[in-house]
């Protein structure tokens, strides 16, 4: 697969207390009775692959409507998790800067369904959608009775209903599923959310690279010794989906590329710099 590229799409950041990112990071002790919070800055970011079988996408980022006093966020998650991105920094124009449409896109990964890496599904009109059987029937149940949505914003789904998107669920049972030549699907299973997905790339000069998206925030996360985020579905899941990602990176030999690490992200390439190959 010589001709096969990977770009890095910078998303912005976005804000939050660090506890969700790392439960119990600062915990109250009779020393210190009442630790500071932290409200902490990370970078949401999406990943284009450009295979000769038909160009993939991996998560699709924050809405650009998400915010402000008309924005899709409801006001506390807009408080509580603010997105901060110039223009150029929306799905849209970094696809555009790449001279990508959204109708050029055949495969849309999303490993879950959250926020900010959903936000801009309902672009992506010519694709086959690929997500968790569990993530989606959950959301959909979630957005039925409109109540207690958390990180999944209703209008967001809303618009996926109503453009009539293209899903193609990945089964509970199905554990590593090729997508294309190079490109595997790989199920995490619960743990952040109802049910996370990801993706192994193996490029003929980089090598192999494992998109874990929230399967791990970040490095903080991925340990050892592995620790759990404060937004999570399923603490048991999360440890084994953890444990599974260090084992399959060792027999592949793989990088493992976190959902939110800050350090991690600064080292990227990103697509206004190059690929990687």
């Amino acid at each position: 697969m010589n001709n096969l590229k990977l770009y890095v799409l910078d998303n912005g950041t976005m804000k939050m207390d660090k506890g969700f990112m790392v439960a119990m990071h600062n915990p109250a002790s009779i020393d210190l009775p009442n630790p500071p919070a932290e409200f902490v800055e990370f970078p949401i970011y999406t990943v284009l692959i450009d295979h000769p079988e038909g160009k993939i996408l991996f998560d699709t980022a924050c809405n650009p409507d998400g915010m402000g006093k008309e924005g899709r966020w409801p006001e506390p998650v807009q408080k509580m998790f603010p997105h901060f991105a110039s223009e150029e920094c929306y799905l849209p124009h970094r696809l555009e800067q790449l001279s990508v449409r959204p109708e050029d896109i055949r495969y849309v990964v999303v490993s879950h369904l959250h926020l900010d890496h959903a936000g801009c599904l309902e672009i992506f009109t010519n694709a086959q959608i690929i997500v968790h059987e569990d993530e989606l029937a959950n959301t959909m149940k979630s957005y039925a009775i409109n109540k207690d949505m958390g990180a999944y914003v209703w209008a967001d789904i809303d618009a996926w209903v109503k453009t009539g998107l293209d899903w193609s669920p990945i089964q509970r049972s199905e554990q590593e599923i090729p997508l294309v030549d190079g490109v595997k699907i790989l199920n995490f299973g619960s743990g952040h959310a109802w049910g996370m997905l990801g993706l192994h790339v193996d490029l003929p000069e980089t090598g192999s690279i494992i998109l874990a998206s929230d399967a791990v925030y970040s490095a903080e996360n991925y340990g050892p010794p592995v620790k759990i985020p404060g937004i999570i579905y399923d603490s048991v899941g999360f440890t084994k989906a953890v444990e599974y990602i260090k084992e399959y990176a060792r027999r592949h030999n793989a990088q493992v590329w976190f959902g939110h690490d800050k350090d991690q992200f600064k080292k990227f390439r990103k697509s206004t710099e190059g690929y990687y190959e």
